[in-house]
C-alpha cells in the first residue's frame, strides 16, 4: 500500500529573510518523500533542507523570498 498523509501540510507564516519548517506526517515510517513547489521538485542546498524520522517528514526553507510562498 503506499504511503499517504495523515493530514494537510498547514500555511505557515515567516519574515522575508527568515526560515520556515513546513512538516508532514505519514501513514508509514521511513516512506521516500518529494517535496514540490508546482511542477519543480526541490532538493537539499543551501535554500532547502529536508529531514525525515520515521513517519515524520520536514522542509526547512533558508533565506525566505516573496516567490517561496
Amino acid at each position: 500500500l503506499p504511503a499517504l498523509f495523515k493530514g494537510e501540510l498547514q500555511n505557515t507564516e515567516a519574515e522575508e529573510g527568515g526560515m520556515a519548517t513546513l512538516r508532514c506526517e505519514l501513514t508509514k515510517p521511513n516512506a521516500p518523500v518529494e517535496w514540490r513547489k508546482g511542477d519543480i521538485t526541490l532538493y537539499p542546498g543551501l535554500k532547502y533542507e529536508m529531514k525525515q524520522q520515521g513517519s515524520i517528514a520536514e522542509l526547512v526553507i533558508y533565506d525566505l523570498k516573496l516567490d517561496d510562498s
